[in-house]
């Protein structure tokens, strides 16, 4: 991908000032790195394309901020959903020795990975902040294997640009593109604070992707799938989250 210019850069600043026509203007030049969220369209497209291209511009290799021990939240506060079925109690019943992570796309060996199979993979802890656009937040120790990690085990494709990953949730699913899924703070969590990751939580498997919004980290992740085109996925606007009226990308 490529970089503007110093030049571009301060051209594109003083379009922006220019209201409207200005944000139009950004987002042609975006487009012409590569640098639109497939939820571009619409009224609030120019404005969705310059957020997401001056993110990845100006803070592509960033981390999110992390916190001490000392600094971990009391109560954290878990996010209600609604009932997961006999299927997922099941699951739970029997410690979820059966629940499976699938991988594939374009990939090189797809695979499917049980918790313990996870667990020998490389390991990494975050103390980080979750922040959701309803205002809550908290902070928590999450540890689990690098999403990086999985993508060089299964071969992720050069020309791969996003990751999908669903849940167990019915229709709930989430994309990220490949700066955040090599990103080395994205992980599939499978531990907080020092336990297994309660399902209130996201138990027992979820997405951390450390710095965008909460509804990015979704909760009971079951299935990856590495690809170069969005399109072919739901409405074709990168995740559930446009569809239910939130941007494609919650960058923080």
């Amino acid at each position: 991908m490529s970089k503007l210019s110093r030049r571009q850069l301060i051209t594109t600043g003083l379009a922006v000032t220019a209201g409207a026509s200005g944000l139009v203007v950004a987002a042609k030049l975006a487009r012409g790195y590569g640098l639109v969220p497939p939820d571009s369209g619409g009224i609030y497209g120019p404005g969705e394309t310059l957020t997401y291209a001056a993110q990845r511009l100006l803070t592509r290799h960033s981390l999110a901020r992390e916190f001490s021990r000392s600094q971990i939240s009391a109560k954290p506060f878990a996010n209600g959903v609604a009932p997961l079925g006999d299927d997922f109690q099941r699951l739970q019943r029997a410690g979820f020795v059966d629940w499976r992570l699938k991988v594939d796309g374009l990939v090189a060996h797809p695979g499917s990975f049980s918790l313990a199979d996870l667990k020998t993979f490389s390991r990494r802890s975050h103390i980080t902040m979750i922040q959701c656009e309803e205002g809550w937040s908290y902070i928590a120790e999450w540890t689990g294997v690098p999403l990086s990690h999985v993508l060089e085990v299964v071969g992720a494709a050069p020309q791969a640009t996003h990751v999908v990953y669903r849940s167990f949730e019915p229709d709930w699913w989430e994309s990220i593109d490949m700066a955040d899924a090599l990103h080395p703070q994205t992980m599939l969590a499978h531990e907080m604070n020092g336990g297994e990751l309660p399902v209130g939580f996201g138990g027992p498997l979820r997405m951390r992707v450390m710095r965008q919004l909460g509804y990015k980290s979704v909760k009971y992740i079951t299935r990856l799938t590495v690809t170069d085109n969005l399109k072919q996925f739901g409405k074709g606007l990168g995740s559930a989250s446009p569809e239910a009226g939130y941007a494609w990308f919650g960058g923080i």
